[in-house]
């Protein structure tokens, strides 16, 4: 067990120290590991790591079925798992990968009938400055809302929808036959976490269009005072990225947003994978 955990933050986020994950690690150090990421609310950071698409791919499956993104064109040729988060272009001129990703907050793979597990974000190239993650705990920000919140919000059901993400995006969201092979879904607004049995909300400003039992201006008051409360300063960990951190983060219980402040500082070339989990339930 020749790693160590340090916490980042208070309310969530811990790195990870001296764990090589190029090999595949033990069953106990994948227990540790995981235990470790449950207890830091769902976002750790490996630090120093040499992957390969391949390791990438092959340490992401020890948490379960890898989702291809529906976004095809920004998928690693050859390794369909891995999603490119990329503002390089090739040689001519297109896109390595979405340019635009993430520059919202949002759960990934929200609008899925089963929304994603976690995700697994590879740092291959960093601006000089900017372009850090912030993360949000919807545990703490479900755990501040006062019991009346808490019981008038639970039970009802948000709409998931991938094209209401086109919002935030210039040049680089998802078409209509990309949105029409993943048509909206419904998830409830709280739902309980799996393996730790803790609440959290579960609406982002990049896929929650609306509130099912209620009308549109109802809904759209009540989602932008969850969405401004989830985001508050106190329930974020902002993450700095060092070059090669592997970040992964537990979509069940955060939201997360890039910071796109990084213009002529550099690029940001990035390699993620997804991982499918359950249906989302109270």
């Amino acid at each position: 067990m020749g790693f160590t955990v340090n916490a980042l933050s208070p309310v969530l986020g811990a790195e990870v120290i001296g764990l090589d994950l190029s090999s595949s690690i033990s069953d106990a150090e994948l227990s540790r590991l995981n235990q470790a990421w449950l207890d830091h609310n769902g976002v750790l950071v490996v630090r120093d790591q040499s992957l390969t698409p391949e390791q990438h791919i092959a340490f992401s499956k020890r948490f379960g079925e890898l989702e291809q993104h529906v976004v095809g064109q920004f998928l690693l040729k050859g390794y369909p798992e891995i999603y490119r988060v990329s503002t390089k272009v090739d040689d001519d001129g297109k896109p390595m990968g979405n340019p635009e990703s993430g520059r919202y907050w949002h759960s990934d793979l929200s609008y899925l009938e089963r929304p994603s597990k976690a995700s697994l974000l590879y740092a291959l190239e960093l601006p000089e400055s900017g372009g850090d993650t912030m993360l949000a705990s919807m545990y703490a920000a479900y755990d501040a809302l006062s019991d009346t919140m808490k019981g008038m919000i639970e039970g009802l059901t948000g709409v998931h929808d991938l094209y209401h993400v086109n919002k935030f995006f210039e040049t680089s969201g998802p078409s209509a036959a990309q949105a029409e092979v993943t048509p909206p879904v419904e998830h409830p607004v709280v739902r309980t976490h799996p393996e730790t049995g803790r609440k959290a909300l579960f609406i982002n400003p990049g896929f929650t269009s609306r509130i099912v039992e209620l009308s549109k201006s109802e809904s759209d008051a009540l989602l932008e005072f969850l969405f401004a409360h989830a985001t508050k300063p106190e329930f974020v960990y902002r993450h700095r990225w060092r070059l090669h951190d592997l970040l992964f983060w537990d979509n069940r219980c955060t939201i997360h947003h890039a910071v796109h402040d990084f213009a002529g500082s550099g690029f940001r070339h990035m390699h993620r994978t997804t991982v499918l989990g359950e249906a989302a339930v109270l």
